[in-house]
Order: structure tokens, then C-alpha cells, then sequence
């Protein structure tokens, strides 16, 4: 039953796609009065405030969470590109997509492969669900890491403080898991400035370094916002490249014609992921805020107010992708709103799918793996869908 899901319940729940499909139908654009806030679903109702310069990613009267504040977690937090508008937003967003821009692809798969190799070795995922989730949510941080010029013998403790920093960022975070995210930003910082100032030798190569230059270029000699943007590539790779291969592995796990086509055709994997992230999209839901009264999608609204916008309705959307409940490795001309959309579309859109696909074919060549989806839960939250093995 759906009939009494939420935008922020429906994202955990294990069918919430009719929910979706009822809301771009019915309320493509409301509010809702238990949630005090705005919803938009459909695709041109989302696609309206993110093109709506006054609708931005923070309110105007806090733009740190409170809960963060006096602390290094808030330092990063005040620096991000996705997490600042207007002009602090357009160099700093102009630096970090040229610098993702300068990954070489076979590279980057080169190493996606070989961490996925590595991982599941270490996991054992071949023996054992239990650390399936482990290893979905360690290669992206290890893959990142090792492309931004981390150590590889720092990459372990380094996914353990992500972990943690990420799990702060979140609105419904207890006072322990922000007290940890705290920590957690204090050593990220201090590790990525002693990354910075390394010697040439050791990190001229990487992305942190490459990430400095470009800044540099354009004229910004910011070294608080270096750090905390090389950070936030990890950080926002994070949850959306594990919920990414948890839901690719589900979606081929419950269609076995599929499931047979990708395995006979491995070359067609590259499509599922792309099918996956409009069908059962990781991140499920965003926010804006705005800055002054006006109007937004045709609605007048006022100046505080919250929109939360339904990314995974809107790639539901039967105007922008006919036949949205079919999941088409063939699908033409597919509309995604996963990473967003105009000015904050997040430039890492290429890497989290390559890291992604490696991560599926590694968990491919367990010999159960049906067997394993089978029973699954969904880690708490009220924007990312992905999926717990039990």
C-alpha cells in the first residue's frame, strides 16, 4: 500500500514507485502541510526550480546547519560548491568540473577494477553477505581517493572517516553521529592539507593537485576551499555510488531476461547502470530554498520558504520517459534527474556510474547473487535509496 508514504518515506520503502508515479500525475507541484514544505515532482515543475536563480541550496538565515557550527565539519560545509550559490559558487564549480573533466577514462576504470578486485577479496564477498554493503560503500572512497593522490595505505582509514562525515551532513543525524562527523572533518582536513603540501613528486599527479592549479587559474588562492572540495568529491560519490550498485544489482536480479542479456552481453551492463539511475535512482530527493518572495513553476511563494524536489518522481515522468515503469536497457533519449539539473548539476556524473559498473560486474561473479538480493533493507535516510544486504 502507498496510500500513506511521504516524499521522505517513499524513499526506503520497498515500492515507491507508484506513490511517484501518483504524484506527477495528481500533484505535480503542492504543498504539503504535515511536511511544511514544497513538493516538485514532475519533470518540468523540477526542472522549473532548478532554473530558478532564487530558489538556492541553503536558506538565506542558515547557511550552515546549526548543528555543525564552531566546528571543522562546518569549515568544509562553508567551502563545498554544491552547498553555495552566486558568486562564491561559479569559479570554485568551474575548477572542480575541469578538474574532473581531466580524468582519463581508461584510467579511471583501470582503477575501479582494480579496487573492486581488491575489495571483494578483502570482504570476502564470495563466502559472505555480511560485508556486502563494506564494500559499495569503501569503492568510491578508494577509487576517489586514490585519483585525488591519497596513500594507499591511508584509503582504509580514510573511507572510516567519510563514513562518518557524511553521516553528520544528514538533517536527521543523532548528536553522537554529528559529534563523530566532527572528528572525522578534523582529520579529513588535516590529511588533505598534508596531502596538499606534499612534495611534487608524491601528489603533482592527483586530483587534489590538479583540483589547486585550476583554482589557481582562475585567480582564487583559497586553500581552505581546495581542501574542502577535494573532500567533497569523496563525500558526494559516497552514497550514490553504493546505492548505485545495490540498485543495479537488484534491478537485474528481479529480471531474469535482463539479468541473462547483461551476462550473455557484458557490454550492456554499461546500460543498466544508466537505466538504474533514472528507474531506482540513488539520491531520490533535494532541496531549495528561497531567497525572496516570488514565483516558482507558475506558484507564488514566499521568501524562507522549502521545496523538496522529487528527483526520482520526475525521472518517472511519463512526458520525459514514456513507459517510465518499464525498466529499457534500449531506452532513447532517457531524461535523468539524479545529479541534478542547470547550475548544480554535479560535475562527478561521469565517474560515480564507472565506478559503479565496476562494482556491479565484481558482485556479478558471485555465484549466488540472486540468491542474496532476495533480502534486503534500506539504510535510513530521507534523500538516498541504498540498499543493506541482511
Amino acid at each position: 500500500m502507498t496510500q500513506h508514504l511521504t516524499p521522505l518515506t517513499a524513499v526506503t520503502h520497498q515500492h515507491p514507485y507508484p506513490y511517484y508515479a501518483d504524484l506527477v500525475a495528481t500533484r505535480p507541484l503542492y504543498y504539503d502541510d504535515m511536511l511544511g514544505l514544497w513538493v516538485a515532482s514532475s519533470a518540468e515543475m523540477v526542472a522549473a526550480v532548478f532554473n530558478t536563480p532564487f530558489c538556492q541550496v541553503r536558506p538565506v538565515t542558515e547557511l550552515i546547519p546549526k548543528a555543525l557550527l564552531e566546528s571543522p565539519a562546518a569549515d568544509i560545509f562553508r567551502h563545498l560548491i554544491r552547498m553555495n550559490d552566486g558568486a562564491r559558487h561559479c569559479p570554485a564549480k568551474q575548477a572542480v568540473s575541469t578538474t574532473l573533466a581531466s580524468i582519463n577514462g581508461v584510467h579511471a576504470t583501470e582503477q575501479s577494477n582494480q579496487w573492486a578486485r581488491v575489495l571483494a577479496a578483502r570482504h570476502a564477498i564470495n563466502d559472505t553477505s555480511e560485508h556486502l554493503a563494506d564494500f559499495a560503500f569503501q569503492l568510491p572512497v578508494y577509487v576517489v581517493g586514490s585519483l585525488l593522490g591519497i596513500p594507499q595505505d591511508m584509503l582504509g582509514q580514510t573511507a572510516l572517516w567519510i563514513d562518518d562525515f557524511v553521516g553528520c551532513l544528514a538533517p536527521t543525524s543523532s548528536t553522537e553521529q554529528v559529534e563523530r562527523g566532527k572528528q572525522a572533518a578534523a582529520h579529513l582536513r588535516a590529511a588533505f592539507r598534508s596531502l596538499l603540501h606534499a612534495p611534487q613528486s608524491q601528489s603533482s599527479e592527483g586530483l587534489l593537485a590538479t583540483l589547486a592549479r585550476e583554482t589557481s587559474h582562475l585567480g582564487i588562492d583559497d586553500t581552505d576551499s581546495i581542501i574542502a572540495n577535494g573532500i567533497g568529491l569523496l563525500s558526494q560519490a559516497y552514497e550514490a555510488t553504493a546505492g548505485l550498485i545495490g540498485n543495479t544489482l537488484l534491478a537485474l536480479a528481479t529480471r531474469p531476461n535482463v539479468q541473462k542479456l547483461v551476462s550473455t552481453h557484458p557490454l550492456l551492463l554499461h546500460n543498466a547502470i544508466q537505466e538504474t539511475l533514472r528507474y531506482d535512482p540513488p539520491i531520490q530527493n533535494t532541496r531549495r530554498f528561497l531567497a525572496h518572495n516570488g514565483v516558482v513553476a507558475g506558484q507564488e511563494m514566499q521568501a524562507g520558504a522549502t521545496i523538496l524536489l522529487v528527483l526520482a518522481a520526475a525521472n518517472h515522468d511519463p512526458l520525459v520517459n514514456p513507459s517510465p515503469a518499464q525498466f529499457d536497457l534500449w531506452r532513447k533519449n532517457r531524461r535523468i534527474f539524479t545529479f541534478g539539473f542547470g547550475a548544480h548539476a554535479c560535475p562527478g556524473e561521469a565517474l560515480v556510474p564507472t565506478i559503479a559498473k565496476a562494482g556491479v560486474a565484481q558482485l556479478l561473479t558471485i555465484d549466488d547473487w540472486p540468491d542474496r538480493c532476495s533480502t534486503v533493507r534500506y539504510r535510513a535516510s530521507a534523500n538516498a535509496r541504498i540498499p543493506i544486504w541482511r
